[in-house]
């Protein structure tokens, strides 16, 4: 029975993030949720509260699988925007899901902000220690990388199509990729000293 209802959750939450991907929170319809999932509409309720709770669930799961696929490491943060610029690539709902909460629910988590702080802290740190430029404050450096990582799935044309609509090519997207990983390269060298 609980691998049962286990199952059922995540095809909820699966049913849930492309719903709320769609839609946004306002627009989500939670008929439309249990149906994509099988699953009785009461269920959802039942396991995650109202619908924008459930939202809440979704994006912490889309934020646990984001830190798991794209662990943080302060040591390379070019690689790290790499890393997240690939990660969108692979799973374009993602930044639509990232500008409906920006939208509907703009508040941070306690989730959200512990890992946002965690990683602030890692950037003072190797700002001190001279491995990062101290020229910004860290949660500049922090708001630009994940800014530079996401820049090209929110600029006008939509996110990683041509004009028509296709997905980018192969060169293409490694060409706007290495454009990210070398803004971030450049602005987060430590500056050298003459």
């Amino acid at each position: 029975m609980a691998r049962d209802s286990s199952a059922t959750k995540a095809r909820l939450l699966d049913a849930a993030l492309t719903e709320f991907a769609a839609h946004g929170i306002a627009g989500a319809r939670v008929d439309r949720i249990a149906e994509a999932a099988g699953a009785n509409k009461r269920l959802i309720y039942v396991y995650f509260g109202n619908k924008e709770q459930l939202f809440d669930h979704v994006m912490q799961r889309a934020l646990e699988a984001g830190a798991e696929s794209v662990p943080f490491d302060v040591e390379d943060l070019p690689g790290y925007a790499g890393a997240i610029f690939d990660h969108l690539v692979a799973r374009p709902e993602l930044m639509r899901l990232v500008v409906w909460k920006q939208l509907e629910r703009p508040a941070a988590t306690p989730a959200q902000e512990g890992a946002y702080a965690a990683k602030i802290d890692a950037v003072t740190a190797a700002q001190r220690a001279g491995r990062l430029d101290s020229a910004f404050l860290p949660s500049d450096v922090l708001t630009l990388v994940l800014a530079l990582s996401q820049a090209w799935f929110a600029a006008a044309g939509g996110p990683a199509t041509e004009p028509d609509g296709s997905p980018w090519s192969e060169q293409r997207r490694a060409r706007h990729r290495a454009a990210v990983v070398e803004a971030v390269r450049r602005f987060t060298a430590p500056a050298r000293h003459t």
